[in-house]
Formats: structure tokens, sequence, C-alpha cells
């Protein structure tokens, strides 16, 4: 048997340094919020892979239905002989996403692909060039999804120099009021770009890597007006959102429900597919077939498999109340971390709908970001067999992702941990 020391070692040795990776364990095996290492150890899961697991490691459903499509056949390409699971799952993901207007769906491999479809699709759409996006904001990794990307480390630092003619405005959350986020969009207009050359402005309901961030609705109907009035796409940008993360299946629909906004594209990724590489763009119909045939597309675009998973997926949330589940949970989490806050005051702020929480932590006398106090937080908490991640343009946020199907008593459990590490690292 092989020790985590020993694959640390080879994995130093084979792999570059770039690709960075959080745990010093290597997973052997996982289930449901689960994750036993190769010597045996067992770790709670507050990551679920990036946002990916919201169903949990090896659910039954998906792995019946992903042994079933295995059984027929893993791959074709959509685009060469095509199958009927991928219409199914358009026509469900047009059902479920916010509006009742005609929608069109395409499926690709990795949220970065779908970023970079919506991209693509608007500016055929639009015939124009120019696309606004967010500090703190975070869309991918591959070149184009990084010249959206707000936020310079990791992810845009020696790599440059990126896509022309993106522009970032301040994010209009708890950290920049709306007044100034219009003023410098405004400024964006005046001294870099007219809007009748932006095809499209992309943001998140609620920001991933940028710190959990909420957009404030009074944004979103902002956005909406400014790309009605300058025939400009709007694209909500779900793929760490959806599917129950923010306590409904897409984050949008809450903002729907408090301004009647919806986007014109969506990028749907993550946990759609369980684990398995399935991303979507779903929006309007006269939107989503401006691209000339062959213009979107992917060798593994919509792989019969991960459809296959995504559709148990669907099941799953509608039957086991998954979103309604995660809001509950994320409701008992930040009351355990407000209880904190005397006991540990660099808890400065703790926000995020549903399930998608985070803590914020500061220094309660100079307000600075406590980046190195995230990672003691961590360690602490790995120590005692939990796993949490980190973000935030400061890296100073604990975020927490467990998947929505983990039982009370093992929650429970984990709160406990997590309380035990915020007070340790505070020492």
């Amino acid at each position: 048997m092989h020790t985590n020391a020993d694959l640390v070692a080879r994995k130093a040795a084979a792999t570059p340094r770039g690709v960075a990776v959080m745990g010093n364990f290597f997973v052997e095996r996982a289930e449901g919020a689960l994750l036993f290492d190769v010597e045996g150890r067992r770790y709670i899961d507050f990551a679920g892979g990036i946002a990916v697991m919201n169903v949990g490691h090896g659910h039954p459903k998906v792995v019946a239905a992903v042994q079933a499509q295995m059984a027929k056949f893993s791959h074709t390409c959509w685009q060469v002989a095509p199958y009927e699971g991928y219409v199914a799952l358009a026509e469900k993901l047009n059902a479920l996403t916010p509006g009742s207007h005609a929608k069109k769906t395409a499926f690709f491999s990795t949220g970065a692909e779908a970023v970079e479809n919506t991209i693509k699709i608007a500016r055929a759409h639009t015939r124009r060039s120019g696309v606004i996006a967010f500090g703190g904001a975070f869309h991918g990794r591959s070149l184009f999804a990084v010249s959206l990307t707000g936020k310079v480390q990791p992810y845009k630092a020696g790599f440059g120099p990126f896509a022309p003619e993106v522009y970032h405005a301040p994010f209009p959350c708890h950290c920049a009021s709306l007044d100034e986020v219009k003023k410098a969009v405004q400024h964006i207009f005046r001294t870099e770009i007219e809007p009748a050359r932006v095809a499209a402005i992309i943001f998140e309901p609620v920001q991933g890597e940028g710190g959990f961030n909420p957009i404030q609705p009074a944004a979103v109907r902002w956005l909406r007006e400014l790309c009605d009035e300058h025939g400009i796409v709007l694209i909500a940008d779900e793929i760490q959102t959806g599917f129950g993360r923010s306590g409904t299946l897409f984050a949008m629909e809450r903002y729907f429900e408090q301004t009647g906004v919806v986007p014109d594209l969506m990028t749907i990724a993550k946990s759609l597919g369980a684990g398995l590489p399935l991303s979507a763009v779903t929006g309007r119909a006269e939107i989503m077939d401006a691209a000339s045939p062959g213009g979107l597309g992917g060798t593994y675009a919509g792989n019969p498999v991960a459809i296959a998973a995504a559709h148990a997926v669907i099941d799953i949330m509608r039957d086991e109340g998954l979103p309604a589940r995660g809001e509950r949970l994320g409701q008992q989490l930040k009351a355990v971390l407000d209880g904190l806050r005397q006991a540990v005051p660099e808890i400065s702020d703790v926000r995020g709908p549903g399930a998608m929480v985070a803590a914020e932590l500061r220094d309660p006398r100079t307000g600075a970001p406590l980046a190195d106090m995230v990672k003691r937080v961590q360690a602490a908490a790995l120590a005692r067999g939990l796993v949490l991640l980190s973000c935030g343009v400061d890296g100073n946020v604990l975020r927490f992702l467990f998947p929505l199907t983990i039982d009370d008593s093992l929650f429970t459990e984990a709160l406990a941990i997590l309380q035990d590490a915020l007070r340790e690292a505070r020492g």
C-alpha cells in the first residue's frame, strides 16, 4: 500500500507546480459527504470538488444511470451520431431555468468552455466584440475565460497578454455601492468602448472565487435595463451557484422573484454532472441560434455518460428536495458562525444565500484581511478530518461547499470541528 507521503513525493516529481494541490492526502474512495485516503483516514468533505458534488459522492441513482449508459455506449460525438439523452436534457434545462420565453441549450465539457461559448454566441448575435465583466469574478482558466476573470493571483499572473476588448467594473455587492458601479461603467463607455460595440455583460449572481459575494438585487435590475437600452446580451454565470447551492435550483430564480429579471444566457456546469465533466449554455432561442452550424460544439461536448448523470441529478434535486435542504443547512451553519463572532471577533462577516455560505476574516482593530488565519483554520480543520476551501481576492474568506445530501449527524460533527479550528487558529 502506498502512503500519503510516498504519493506526495511522486506528485512533486511527476506533475507541475502550476497545478496547485491543497490536500496533503490522496483519496482512495468517497461516499456521500466523506472522503477516505489511501491510509484509511476519514475526512468530511466541505469542498465538494469545488461545488461539484451537490448530490454527494456515489449517489446510487447517479451510479445506476452512469452504469446503464456505459452498457449502451460511452461516446459517439453528438455532432456525428446524436442521441436522445442530449435532447431530453436540453428540454429539461430550457424548462427549469428562469423565464417562460423560448429557450435552447447547448452542452460542453467544462465551465470555462461554457463561458467561452456564451461570448461566441453573444458576439454572433450582436455582431459586436466588447465584453464587460467584474472585479473579483472567476469565469475559468482558459485564455478568454481568464481574461474575464477579475482576480490576478493566481489566475492571471504571468499569462498575459489577454484577450482584447474585455473591461472590468467593480462588482455591486456589499463592498461596492451601485452608484459607484454605475459611474465605473459610464467611465468605461466614455473612455474605453462605446456601448454600441459591447456584445455582452457577464456576472455571477453570487461570486464564487471572489468571496461568495451576492449581487445586489437593484444591480440586477439596473444591468437588465442597461443591456436593454444598448442591445447588450446579459449573461448570468451560474456555474457555481446552480443546482441547489444557493437555496433554489438556480440563483437567478431568487432574483427573478425579487426583480422580474431573467438573463439572456446562462452558463451551467459543476454539480450538473455530479462529478462527470458536463456544462451547458441555456438562453433565448433567437440568441442561441445566432452561431452558424459548426460554430459551436466539441469532441466530448455533451458526452452521453455525463448526460445520463445529469438526468439523475435533476431527479435527485426534485425527489429529495435538495435546494430547500441546502437552505436549511446553510441557515444552521450561519447561526453557528454568527454565534462564534464574540469569541472569534476576526469573523467580520457571514454571508451567502442557501448553502453557499462564507465567513470573512479580518483584523477587528484594523480591518486588514487575515489570509494567514484562514490558512490556519484550514490546517486545523484538516488535522481534525474536515476539508475546507478559501476564496476572496485577498484570500481571507472561508467558503463551505458541503454536499446537500450530508447526514444531519455528520453535519453537526463538521460544525463542531469548524468551531474548534476557528478557536485554535485564533490562538
